[in-house]
C-alpha cells in the first residue's frame, strides 16, 4: 500500500480515490493519538521541524524548509556554534538543546554520523516514542564501526528503527550530498527525485509533503525494508536523476 502513495509536488494532491481514502483514515487515526499528520502538502498549515544535527545535511535541508515557510529548531552539541546560521535563516529558525528540537518539532529530522545513532535512542527514545522521524543517517564502516555490519546485513532501514523503536521512521533525504540538495533544489519541472520509505502509512505522506517543500520529488520505493534499495553503495544511492529515472533504476512502477 505504502508504493501507491502519489504526491504531486506542483498541486499538493493525492492522486487516486483509494489511496486517498486508506490515508485519510490513517490521518484520523493518527490525529486522535494527538500526533503531526500534515505538512503544507495536505492541509496547507506549517509544520515545526527539529534538526538533531546541524551539519551539511541538517543544516542544507532545514534552511531549504524554512524558505518554504516551516519553523526550524537546529540542535547539536554544540548549540552555541549555530548562532550564525540562526541569524542567516531569520526569525523562522532557532537552536538549541537536543531534547528542545524534539520538543519543538512535529516531525524531527535526524542527520548525525550513523553511529551515533543508537545513543540517540538510549538518550531521547522515550521523547521520540509516536513522532514522525526522517532518517538521513548513513552507515560508514570506517567512521561508524561494527553498526555499518549491522546496516550491511539488516538493511538500514530495520536497523534505524531497531534504535528508535517507538518512532515514526522515513528513511529520507540520505542519497546526495549537501551541494547537490543546495544546488538542485526548487529547479524548473522535472525535479530531483529524493527516494523514501517507511512503514507508517501517515509518516510517509507527511515526509512526501516536506520532500516536496524542500524542492524535489518524492518517490516512496516501499516500508523499512525496502530502504536497503537507496542505502549507501546501494542502486538507489547517489543518483541525482528525476523520478521517472530513478523509478526506473529501482524497478519501481511509472
Amino acid at each position: 500500500m505504502l508504493k501507491r502513495i502519489t504526491l504531486d509536488c506542483s498541486r499538493r494532491k493525492l492522486l487516486g480515490v483509494a489511496g486517498v481514502l486508506v490515508l485519510q483514515g490513517a490521518l484520523r487515526s493518527a490525529a486522535a493519538l494527538g500526533q503531526a499528520v500534515s505538512g503544507t502538502s495536505i492541509s496547507g498549515s506549517k509544520t515545526k521541524i527539529g534538526i538533531i544535527g546541524a551539519g551539511h545535511i541538517g543544516s542544507t535541508i532545514g534552511s531549504l524548509w524554512i524558505k518554504a515557510g516551516h519553523p526550524v529548531f537546529f540542535s547539536s552539541r554544540h548549540p552555541e556554534e549555530l548562532k550564525d546560521l540562526v541569524a542567516r535563516l531569520g526569525p523562522l529558525a532557532q537552536a538549541g538543546m537536543v531534547e528542545q528540537a524534539i520538543t519543538f518539532g512535529d516531525v524531527v529530522f535526524i542527520a548525525v554520523p550513523y553511529g551515533a545513532l543508537q545513543q540517540i535512542g538510549k538518550d531521547y527514545g522515550k521523547l521520540l516514542s509516536g513522532r514522525i522521524v526522517l532518517d538521513a543517517n548513513n552507515a560508514v564502516p570506517a567512521r561508524d564501526g561494527a553498526i555499518a555490519d549491522e546496516v550491511e546485513y539488516n538493511g538500514i532501514g530495520v536497523t534505524s528503527q531497531k534504535y528508535l523503536p517507538s518512532a515514526r521512521l522515513v528513511r529520507a533525504f540520505n542519497t546526495l550530498s549537501y551541494m547537490i540538495f543546495a544546488s538542485e533544489a526548487n529547479r524548473p519541472e522535472p525535479r530531483v527525485a529524493v527516494p523514501i520509505a517507511g512503514d507508517d502509512l501517515a509518516a510517509v505522506q507527511v515526509a512526501a509533503g516536506l520532500v516536496c517543500d524542500a524542492g524535489f520529488d518524492p518517490v516512496v520505493v516501499g516500508k523499512l525494508a525496502d530502504a536497503r534499495r537507496f542505502q549507501r553503495g546501494a542502486s538507489g544511492y547517489g543518483q541525482n536523476v528525476i523520478a521517472a529515472e530513478l523509478k526506473q533504476i529501482l524497478s519501481l512502477k511509472p
